[in-house]
């Protein structure tokens, strides 16, 4: 194995992304060595390289991760060297108390630790979300690292690790939408028009994706939206109970995150209805709710965190739908770059101007 490898640094807020040669390690105990093929580029990262997700600098950022099998510790079980594989940041323990009682979204242990990974200067980096994997190899446990289809493009199975089942576990899994309901999707980028695409999936009956953005609103109708709403030249509020025969939608699901969106989620919902906070708020982020309102409407508030994805369940289905034609994540990618221009794929992310770049390796 080389002394090194090459990865993606952030050092400081809103400092530039630096490419830094990193000592390499053998994976130890149930750890799982793999060389990555693809990675994709997720607002996830930007809030940690901006500071909004914490400040525990330099980040090693990088969460989206499809690669091969290239090591295993003595204790990894399941996988084989060569092994096509998606890193699945969340991913519940199977054994404390909230697994044990068939509740693996509520495992203490399922949120991403944050390793230490040291640098070639001896300052230690913090792993994003526990991965840490824009770079050229990364060590995670191995029931992180999930085997799926080989005929699925790394590029595309890199979707896999974040974007895609955050938006379509939270339509299809913490929503659970069915053939009755009025959606609405506040949001269509990336994870937004994965949930557009769950809800899809599930057969609802309207889908409605909300964005200030006509491409993204494009791209929610390819993904299955029946109906979009342009929230800079349109009300959004009077527009969707339009949409809803004045009702109001059974599911929203915010995919921003925040006050704002948040807000706007709430005058959506209509009697009944579930709202689903997908989209991760900034640190300090907080709102207001009239209690009376939120009493008379009844129905749910929920929080979705990676979609309430079963790692070992999910990938494999996703990865299953898109070689069936069924999930058309080919037009999800919007650039391919090398490991040296991943800020220039991140500077699109935040411009608005792609849906999810991916660096490949």
């Amino acid at each position: 194995m080389p002394a090194y490898y090459r990865g993606a640094v952030a050092r400081t807020a809103h400092g530039p992304l630096r490419i830094e040669d990193i000592p390499a390690r053998d994976p130890a105990g149930d750890e799982v060595l793999i060389e990555v093929t693809a990675c994709g580029l997720c607002h996830s990262d930007v809030h940690f390289m901006h500071g909004t997700s914490g400040t525990d600098f330099p980040y090693l950022v990088g969460h989206e991760v499809a690669g091969r099998v290239a090591g295993l510790g003595p204790d990894a079980t399941g996988l084989r060297v060569g092994d096509s594989v998606v890193v699945a940041p969340m991913v519940a323990c199977g054994r404390c108390r909230q697994c044990a009682a068939g509740r693996p979204q509520g495992c203490p242990d399922r949120l991403p630790r944050r390793p230490k990974v040291p640098l070639g200067d001896g300052v230690e980096a913090t792993a994003v979300l526990g991965v840490g994997g824009l770079a050229e190899r990364v060590v995670v446990p191995a029931r992180q690292a999930v085997a799926i289809d080989p005929r699925v493009p790394s590029r595309v199975a890199a979707l896999l690790g974040c974007g895609v089942p955050s938006g379509f576990g939270a339509a299809v899994n913490t929503a659970a939408v069915g053939p009755a309901d009025d959606v609405v999707v506040i949001g269509c980028g990336g994870v937004g028009v994965a949930a557009v695409a769950g809800a899809a999936y599930a057969g609802a009956r309207r889908i409605i994706g909300v964005d200030v953005n006509p491409a993204k609103l494009e791209a929610a109708l390819r993904f299955g939206a029946t109906h979009v709403v342009d929230a800079s030249r349109e009300e959004t509020v009077a527009r969707v109970k339009e949409l809803t025969d004045g009702r109001g939608a059974d599911v929203v699901l915010d995919a921003v995150g925040g006050p704002g969106s948040f807000g706007t989620a709430d005058e959506l919902r209509g009697p009944g209805s579930r709202l689903v906070v997908v989209g991760a708020p900034r640190q300090g982020d907080s709102v207001e709710l009239p209690l009376r309102r939120l009493f008379l409407t009844g129905g749910s508030i929920r929080v979705s965190i990676w979609g309430d994805c079963v790692a070992a369940r999910d990938l494999p289905l996703l990865a299953e739908l898109f070689l069936a034609g069924k999930l058309p994540l080919e037009e999800y990618v919007s650039g391919a770059y090398p490991l040296d221009d991943a800020q220039a794929g991140y500077d699109r992310l935040i411009a608005g101007d792609a849906l999810r770049g991916v660096v490949v390796l």
